[in-house]
């Protein structure tokens, strides 16, 4: 069975979990984070996948949240924490952030960035070092998008795209679905980055620019292990 990023987040709410590996085998980690998102359907998650990176040392944990307030999502967040308690021997918790979606495309016509076990995904990020000023919050999601608009089109093997931008952080986040790891390879290693990504950015913002290619290795359709 598959999973999905929506286009826009009129009924969605999206939330990304970031861990660095602590342990040589990350078998344990991965079946407790599949055990993790086993419990959060009670809790209102629609479906949930984990995201392996392909080269470097990062696991991520999806979730698509039925739409609660902001208050609920504060208890929500809370909730989700104290959960995750029990992996804080395995792994470190870098990041986790709440992101609402609103662009994406489709090469196939789909209304959604879908995925399965087993596919490759690409994500690049904009994180802004310095949080206070939430003026340019937009501007950087929008100039993101620009971004994303220009290059889809001309991104051979890319079968979906979708936009995202956190609900209460300066950071933004393209996520790519690829029909193989060779196709995301062919586009990164072609790809011109002075020409098709800094045109669109202000020089003089304090941000970092982070790219990274995964394994998605569970989808909570699988559902593959006895707990």
């Amino acid at each position: 069975m598959g999973c999905f990023v929506p286009f826009n987040s009129r009924n969605l709410d999206i939330s990304l979990f970031a861990f660095r590996p602590m342990v040589v085998f990350e078998n344990e980690l991965l079946n407790a984070l599949k055990h993790f998102s086993s419990c959060t359907q009670s809790l209102g998650c629609v479906h949930s996948a984990i995201f392996r990176s392909i080269h470097g040392n990062m696991i991520i944990w999806y979730g698509a949240w039925m739409k609660r307030s902001n208050q609920n999502k504060e208890l929500l967040n809370g909730t989700l924490l104290s959960m995750l308690s029990n992996v804080s021997t395995m792994a470190l918790l870098i990041d986790h952030s709440f992101f609402d979606a609103y662009a994406g495309e489709s090469h196939d016509g789909s209304l959604a960035a879908k995925f399965s076990t087993g596919d490759t995904i690409s994500m690049n990020a904009i994180l802004f070092s310095d949080d206070k000023d939430s003026d340019s919050k937009n501007d950087v999601a929008y100039a993101f998008l620009a971004i994303f608009r220009s290059r889809f089109s001309k991104m051979d093997g890319a079968i979906s795209g979708v936009c995202l931008k956190c609900q209460s952080r300066k950071r933004s986040v393209n996520l790519f679905v690829w029909k193989s790891l060779q196709s995301c390879y062919t586009w990164i290693l072609t790809a011109d980055y002075r020409k098709t990504v800094l045109p669109f950015l202000d020089e003089h913002l304090p941000l970092e620019i982070k790219y990274d290619m995964f394994r998605v290795v569970y989808v909570s359709g699988d559902d593959a292990v006895s707990f």
